[in-house]
């Protein structure tokens, strides 16, 4: 190659690798939730719960939202809840759980306890991935959610 073409293919490289850098895709190697990915005011349906290595399915009611002015509100699998909701980064923390007490069957029960459980045990560090998320708390339990049909 000569000179010229040397100079040329670096300067090249030299003003396009900032903008790749800087630019990048819509998420890092992490997958964290960058700021084209919002978390916030999407109805996310609840797909599953991971806990202790056991995954289980949620009921199709089971749901979660959070707004962006810090509120947070869904369907547990049984009782609807609201609570304050802080998001920063891809860094959820979910307060304390006000529920409905509606008693329903032993699985959908024990569903809700897991989820609660998970939602609310510390910070949730969220993953963004075209239509899906998903919540790990620092026990690496999982909620995986998925945008509602409506979104």
């Amino acid at each position: 190659m000569n000179r010229h073409k040397q100079h040329l293919t670096l300067t090249v490289v030299a003003v396009l690798l900032p903008c790749m850098v800087a630019c990048g895709s819509q998420k890092g190697d992490s997958g964290a939730v960058s700021v084209q990915q919002r978390v916030t005011g999407i109805d996310w349906r609840v797909d599953s719960l991971t806990a202790g290595g056991t995954t289980l399915r949620a009921p199709a009611t089971a749901r979660l939202r959070i707004d962006e002015d810090g509120k947070a509100a869904g369907n547990l699998g049984c009782n609807q809840f609201s609570a304050r909701a802080t998001v920063d980064g891809d860094r959820i923390t979910i307060g304390n759980l006000r529920t409905t007490r509606m008693a329903c069957d032993k699985t959908r029960m024990d569903f809700e306890r897991a989820l609660a459980r998970a939602l609310t045990t510390g910070t949730l560090v969220a993953k963004a991935d075209d239509a899906k998320l998903t919540l790990t708390d620092g026990d690496g339990d999982r909620v995986r959610l998925s945008r509602s049909a409506s979104e």
